[in-house]
């Protein structure tokens, strides 16, 4: 069996012209025919400037989120390695464009490639990770290679259409016909693309790869209540009510559907209990915050910046603001995707030598899990 693993090529594929702070609400439409109460706050807070969107400017979807993976992953291939040498393909999103078949069975479909083992990993910022891991340990166990992808397209999802039953819902009985804020947050959070990596048992003969020393993926579901979710309501003692639970008409009414953030548990526990288990888990590995050269944190807003590295400074694994490398404000939070689009970037910056040190940072609100992983560039 291989006792090493090595990302070799990253691609990445992000849908149409960069949408501006500006431009959002005039392609995702207003509430109600009137501008969001909270938006400004939210883009001054996550400090977001640039995002894509799989939409045209009035709004009509022009890729589905299988169509924004392949296209990502297309861009690994080339003469020494073919759609038909594919022999693992891992796939995470939050946002699959159904609930059945799955959202790698589709990616596979259209990349119309030969035969493979296909895998698909819901759930949120963590999925493409776990995608990876699963790739990592397919070549671990003696494949010669495997691809993995995280993607997203969750504008559609954010489109005011969606949301104007229950709009209307409110207006009869004669309630303020605002979107809630844990619904509206979202809408102004979130961009569409699709990052993939192929690794395999090998360097590259040409340019430099990735050696992926450990990936450790930790879930906090057993201690902490739900924090993000969709398809479903929280109840008051914090347990989900399903969309199966609801009567038809309900799904639109309370949009059921829709994407929503207890942003009150985001801000208790999304650094402090993530930075705790990084800590436990690098000296799990026995190595320290100044043997590494570059971090790579998923952060969904600048607003937790500070709050991140103060918390690690208090946690003994200080990473000065050099070392961070981020590309949130450029490309907005693709959520399952953000990771590979961060690495790729690195790996086309320039600033790479080989026996640097690489970290990445995933964290995850919706019931609270943590990727983390080392990786050596050579």
């Amino acid at each position: 069996m291989s006792k090493e693993v090595y990302i070799t090529r990253l691609a990445k594929f992000l849908p149409n012209s960069p949408v501006s702070n500006d431009e959002m609400e005039s392609i995702l439409g207003m509430i109600d025919g009137k501008p969001s109460r909270g938006r400004r706050i939210v883009l001054r807070n996550n400090g977001i400037k640039n995002r894509y969107y799989a939409l045209d400017k009035n709004g009509n979807i022009t890729h589905n989120n299988a169509q924004i993976t392949a296209e990502a992953i297309k861009g690994l291939f080339g003469k020494d390695f073919i759609p038909d040498n594919m022999q693992i393909l891992a796939c995470g999103t939050t946002s699959p464009d159904q609930l059945l078949p799955s959202h790698g069975s589709m990616v596979h479909g259209e990349l119309a490639s030969s035969v493979a083992e296909v895998v698909t990993f819901s759930g949120a910022c963590c999925a493409g990770m776990h995608a990876m891991k699963y790739a990592y340990m397919s070549v671990l166990a003696g494949g010669n290679n495997a691809v993995c992808a995280g993607s997203e397209q969750t504008s559609s999802w954010m489109l005011a259409r969606n949301f104007e039953e229950e709009t209307r819902s409110h207006r009869e009985l004669d309630e303020l016909p605002v979107l809630a804020f844990e619904k509206d947050f979202l809408r102004w959070m979130l961009s569409d693309g699709a990052g993939a990596a192929l690794l395999q048992n090998a360097p590259s003969p040409d340019g430099l790869s990735f050696k992926i020393e450990w990936m450790d993926l930790f879930s906090f579901a057993g201690e902490l209540e739900t924090c993000m979710y969709a398809g479903a309501d929280k109840k008051e003692d914090g347990k989900l009510k399903g969309w199966k639970e609801y009567e038809e008409h309900e799904w639109l009414e309370k949009s059921i559907f829709s994407l929503k953030q207890d942003v009150k548990m985001l801000d208790k526990y999304i650094v402090s209990i993530g930075v705790k288990k990084l800590a436990e888990t690098l000296k799990k590995h026995n190595i320290g915050s100044t043997e590494i050269d570059f971090v790579l944190p998923h952060i969904s807003s600048e607003f937790f910046r500070k709050k991140m590295m103060d918390e690690m400074v208090a946690s003994g694994i200080p990473f000065p603001e050099e070392k961070w490398f981020t590309n949130l404000v450029q490309v907005g939070n693709i959520g399952a995707a953000s990771i590979f689009l961060m690495l790729e970037e690195l790996h086309q910056s320039g600033k790479l030598i080989k026996g640097q040190k690489i970290l990445l940072l995933v964290p995850e609100s919706a019931r609270f899990s943590y990727a983390f992983s080392l990786l050596t560039v050579v």
